[in-house]
């Protein structure tokens, strides 16, 4: 009979085996808990007929938890060649369902490394922290997106994602966010939870992509208004949006010039963000 994930050794036993430690220069913090992990999958949603990418496996917690899932296949994108041959001892026992890319996710092109395995794909994964809030924006920013991406940040990122007018984390990142996909804080973890323990706790956050969500012109424009918005958020509209068109360009969005930044609600952004390109394309 042919090995299978079970027979693998525990997750721990595995890095001991291969002298492996996280490096803090890639932002490690290794999910070694197989009942997390798994969670973590199911929470991820019903995962029959999809691809599912996943950023950063390291010594593959998450990966055993998502090949038992009913996932197509996983694409796992590993930037530590040191995790390789760890990874690939999981690929020989999955029944062809595991395919690990050596690269570095910020710039690997997802959709061309799901095609051979089909067209519907979603991203879970256990960010690492030094580049969580980079790849969010490129895979919500891309042309063909994922459908939706189950992902741990820090906590206080994943409350920076899902944050409403008038909280204290709200800002650009909450807008583009919720402007492109609908997200939720779906899951709590303490720093004990990880070997070895970050600083602060983590979070799971869902994104499910909305299917009318802006062009990428739009997308583009709302990055401009809310950096200029939010990168002098003490000041009223009128003076952040100076360079951009100011008091006029509130009044043609309809919107108080007076207002600061996190007063302003994403449906009032993407208006801003409409205004200006249309201002654009008559200039």
């Amino acid at each position: 009979m042919s090995a299978g994930i079970d027979d693998l050794p525990k997750l721990r036993e595995s890095l001991d085996a291969h002298g492996l430690l996280a490096k803090k220069s890639f932002g490690q913090h290794f999910l070694l808990d197989l009942n997390v992990t798994r969670k973590i999958a199911r929470l991820a949603g019903p995962l029959a007929g999809r691809v599912v990418v996943e950023v950063g496996p390291g010594p593959g917690g998450l990966t055993r938890a998502l090949l038992e899932s009913d996932a197509v296949h996983v694409v796992a994108v590993e930037k530590d060649p040191r995790f390789l041959p760890l990874l690939g001892e999981l690929a020989a026992v999955s029944g062809g369902r595991l395919t690990v890319i050596e690269a570095d996710a910020l710039a690997a092109g997802e959709a061309a490394l799901v095609a051979p395995h089909g067209t519907s794909w979603r991203v879970v994964a256990n960010l690492p922290y030094n580049v969580g809030t980079p790849l969010l924006v490129k895979w919500l920013t891309a042309t063909a997106p994922p459908e939706a991406m189950t992902l741990m940040f820090q906590k206080e990122v994943a409350e920076r994602i899902v944050a409403g007018v008038g909280d204290d984390a709200y800002g650009r990142l909450a807008v583009l966010c919720q402007a492109i996909a609908e997200p939720s804080l779906v899951m709590e973890l303490p720093a004990r939870a990880f070997t070895p323990p970050p600083k602060v706790d983590s979070a799971v956050v869902n994104l499910s992509v909305r299917p009318d969500r802006p062009d990428a012109a739009t997308i583009a424009a709302l990055e401009r208004v809310t950096g200029a918005a939010f990168g002098q958020r003490r000041k009223m509209l009128r003076s952040s949006l100076k360079p951009l068109g100011g008091e006029a360009l509130c009044e043609a969005a309809g919107l108080d010039a007076t207002a600061r930044a996190e007063e302003i609600d994403g449906a009032g952004f993407l208006r801003l963000a409409v205004v200006l390109l249309s201002r654009a394309a008559r200039a």
